[in-house]
Parts: structure tokens; C-alpha cells; sequence
């Protein structure tokens, strides 16, 4: 009797195993990667007023985020990085790669990443250290890798990651969903998440139409910072922001 409960026992922990491995796998979270610079308006716009809802309506659960903070920057005879925005935006876009780096869990990083950003939208850029305090994270990580090769190692990493993308990037925001870049409907990316993914959808797809409009390329008018753009250092702050309060 005693065996046969134990080969009981072994059989339900088995199947319940066996559950929870077809169910984990059955349903792979959708892959969701942002091709960005950091003093682009339009990719500051994207994370702090559209991106960031994926964390406060659950969207999150269903999604692997990676950030690319490289853009439409370039890489010179000497190996180093020139940026669209100037050196203001190339020290941004190390901040926030080192930012990914020293704090690997996404939401960790994209609260740091979205209170810089946030900044960004009120010219406020140069004060970019405070979000240690406001994000209450230990800044020294952070400035170690900043500081050293380490930043410059991650920033020419992204660049590869970048320069190999195909269809290539010709603008930012460029967002990708599972694999398949968005083009200048990258505002409508929680449709085509809660359309990929294959598992039970989160509430909040419930109130998104699920119908995908055809995608088509940016011709310039579109809302985005262009590859081969010359821009004005100076950017206007967004009047119609909304203030958001990220917490970790």
C-alpha cells in the first residue's frame, strides 16, 4: 500500500510538472526592442508617454523588453562615437547603456532610463544625476561604468546590434516586435504585442483594437529623428506632456 502511494505521489508531481512546462512553454513572451537615442523628441516622447503604460497596465507581463540607446549615432577612423544630437547626447546614450548594464532587470533600468528621459521632454537634460535620488538608486554602478572603457565597450556593442539590423534602421524610434520592425506605427505597439502573443491575453488588451493598420515607411513627416538629419542642438520641450510618476 505504502509503494503505491508513493508511486501516486510521484505520478501527480510528475504531471503537475509536465503542466507547468507545457504551459510555460506554449505561450513565449513577445520580444519588444527600442532602437532609440536619447536626446531624439520623438524617441523621449515614445518612452516616457507611450512605452512606459506597459508597466502600469500589465502589458509587461507578456513582454521581453531590450532598449537600444545607439540610434542614428556613427562610428569614426579612430573608433570613436559621433551622435546625431551632438556630445550631450552621446554621454546620454552611455549613461542609459551603462544604466541597462549595471542594473539587468528591466524594470529597474527603464525607471532610471524613463526619469532621464523625462527630462529630456523639459530641456532639463543637464541634471540627469538627480534621477539617482529620485529613482533612490546607488549612483556608483552606474558612474564606475560610465567612467571607464566599460561604457564605450556597451555603446559599440549597440552599435553592431544596430548597424545589423535588416530591414536596416533609417530612423528612431525604431521599435521591433518580434523581430519585425514597426515603421512610423510604433505608437500602436501594444496592438501588435497583444496580437503575437499566443497565451492568454492581459486586460489590457481587452480595450486595444486588434486590428493592425498596414504598415508604411516615414517620408519625413512622419514623428521621427531621421538617419542622415542634421538637427538643431536645442530641443523644444513637449507643452502636452503628461507627467507620469514611474515607480520601481
Amino acid at each position: 500500500m505504502a509503494s503505491l502511494r508513493h508511486a501516486t505521489v510521484f505520478v501527480l508531481l510528475s504531471f503537475s510538472l509536465f503542466l507547468g512546462c507545457s504551459t510555460a512553454s506554449a505561450a513565449p513572451n513577445v520580444s519588444l526592442a527600442l532602437y532609440y537615442e536619447a536626446l531624439c523628441p520623438f524617441c523621449s516622447r515614445f518612452v516616457v508617454l507611450s512605452l512606459s503604460k506597459i508597466f502600469r497596465d500589465g502589458l509587461s507581463s507578456i513582454v521581453d523588453l531590450r532598449l537600444v540607446p545607439y540610434g542614428n549615432s556613427r562610428i569614426g577612423s579612430n573608433s570613436s562615437i559621433s551622435c546625431q544630437h551632438g556630445p550631450s547626447e552621446c554621454l546620454l546614450n552611455t549613461v542609459e547603456a551603462c544604466a541597462i548594464y549595471v542594473w539587468p532587470n528591466v524594470k529597474v533600468h527603464f525607471s532610471y532610463i524613463f526619469c532621464v528621459e523625462s527630462l529630456v521632454l523639459e530641456n532639463k537634460y543637464n541634471e540627469w544625476k538627480s534621477c539617482f535620488q529620485k529613482t533612490g538608486l546607488d549612483p556608483q554602478p552606474l558612474m564606475n561604468c560610465y567612467s571607464s572603457w566599460l561604457g564605450q565597450k556597451i555603446e559599440h556593442q549597440y552599435a553592431t546590434q544596430t548597424n545589423a539590423l535588416l530591414p536596416a534602421l533609417r530612423y528612431v524610434p525604431w521599435v521591433v516586435v518580434n523581430g519585425l520592425p514597426l515603421y512610423d506605427d510604433y505608437d500602436n505597439f501594444e496592438n501588435y504585442i497583444c496580437k503575437s502573443y499566443n497565451g492568454e491575453l492581459p486586460d489590457a488588451c481587452g480595450s486595444l483594437p486588434l486590428r493592425i493598420p498596414q504598415q508604411r515607411e516615414a517620408d519625413g513627416a512622419n514623428e521621427v529623428c531621421l538617419l542622415n538629419d542634421k538637427v538643431n542642438s536645442s530641443l523644444a520641450a513637449n507643452k502636452n506632456q503628461t507627467h507620469i510618476n514611474f515607480l520601481i
